[in-house]
């Protein structure tokens, strides 16, 4: 057996950005749809959720690798013909690249088996509720969850109709795959469709392949986002059984395209795909979601980056160490502070609440840098102004570098 190749930690976290696609070129204009296929490459899918207290999060990867672009890119390619992604159960809620609407049908196969608790129980004890709400999706889609409840027959609701049953129904329904997002309305609520009404003829015409050969694609999608990983990441990624997971990854070193390597520090074994690249270096300035890949696995993101990192969302206010709604601080290779951060939309000015900077950072040039990022990111936002930080140890350089940007003593 070939001994595994040795990678310094630094070389995993360079080979890691840059499989992420920290490493490449700024666009020089306005980003294209040329730009957002080129990040879509990169990362393979893009994680949803529905907090709005900055910018939606699928919105914000894009913003960390391309900078300021114009959102209706994404919304046209997810939204809009021809379309090149589609709404899906990927890593969590995501949006996905048409192309693997074939390697996902084992988890729509699956659905009455793998869906949740709720979904599953509207499935097994209201068919008929399952069967209606299909058919009038098939008959005025695209409809929302509340359009569909408004003209429920409630004279027959002896099966216990309400807004939650019938968006239960949908989401089951969604999740086999027998509708889908046609777009979203501007509160965020899923119209939903047929498929066949929504997506490419290519993508459902596609072959189903077996369960085996849907894992070692989404497996191989996993090791080229992340450049070089453990197992439980490249499970992670597309949120794989344990058994298929690993009999992919077997079969993938075996194929060639994932390649045997021990990272320094690291226990678990790894591998790099054949294709990451190593650069010589990273630069740039940028923040980057609690959504974003880079720090979706957060273990992998202690381990290679030495940054222990989990969002505040859930836990209790007085029991929040750095905020609600926190974003790490890229800066070159590491991270070197995080800031918690809510647009005030109707007075126009990015807030930050608190800003904190990591062990061993130079306080006076990541506030600096970290300044230059909040006054980008605010622009993009349609922001007027950014807010000078009310806590957090990094509050007062970055208070300080604020009012330098602006020409304020």
């Amino acid at each position: 057996m070939v001994a595994p190749e040795s990678l310094s930690l630094a070389q995993a976290r360079r080979m890691t950005l840059a499989a992420q696609g920290f490493a490449d070129p700024a666009p020089a204009g306005v980003p294209t749809r040329r730009h957002l296929r080129r990040v879509l490459d990169r990362v393979g899918l893009i994680q949803m959720d529905s907090v709005n207290v900055l910018q939606r999060a699928h919105y914000l990867p894009l913003y960390s690798r391309l900078g300021p672009y114009p959102t209706s890119l994404l919304d046209s390619a997810a939204y809009r013909r021809p379309r090149e992604l589609f709404e899906y159960w990927g890593h969590e809620a995501s949006l996905v690249p048409v192309g693997l609407h074939a390697a996902l049908r084992w988890r729509m196969a699956k659905a009455r088996d793998d869906a949740w608790g709720g979904m599953r129980r509207i499935a097994a004890e209201q068919p008929e509720l399952v069967a209606w709400v299909r058919d009038e999706v098939a008959a005025a889609g695209p409809l929302t969850a509340a359009e569909i409840e408004h003209d429920a027959p409630r004279e027959t609701g002896n099966w216990g109709w309400n807004w939650s049953a019938v968006k239960r129904a949908l989401e089951f329904l969604f999740w086999a795959g027998e509708v889908t997002a046609a777009d979203r309305t501007p509160s965020f609520a899923r119209r939903y469709d047929l498929p066949e009404r929504v997506l490419p003829a290519a993508a459902l015409d596609a072959p189903t392949p077996t369960d085996a050969d849907a894992y070692r694609t989404l497996v191989a999608v996993a090791a080229r986002s992340l450049g070089v990983a453990a197992e439980p990441e490249l499970r992670d990624y597309f949120r794989l059984p344990l058994a298929g997971a690993r009999q992919a990854v077997a079969e993938l070193v075996e194929a060639g395209e994932l390649v045997p390597v021990t990272v320094q520090g690291w226990r678990q074994p790894a591998w790099r795909h054949v294709d990451a690249r190593l650069p010589r270096w990273v630069r740039g300035n940028t923040l980057v979601s609690p959504f974003d890949p880079l720090v979706w696995e957060r273990a992998r993101t202690e381990r290679l980056f030495g940054f222990g990192y989990r969002i505040e969302i859930y836990v209790p206010a007085a029991q929040r160490v750095h905020g609600y709604y926190v974003l790490p601080f890229l800066q070159g290779e590491r991270f070197t502070a995080r800031v918690d951060l809510k647009a005030d939309r109707k007075a126009g000015v990015l807030l930050v609440p608190a800003a904190w900077q990591e062990p061993g950072v130079d306080p006076g040039e990541t506030a600096v840098a970290l300044a230059a990022e909040l006054r980008r990111l605010a622009g993009w936002l349609g922001l007027d102004a950014v807010a000078p930080p009310a806590a957090g140890d990094l509050a007062a350089p970055l208070a300080a570098a604020l009012r330098s940007l602006t020409g304020v003593p």
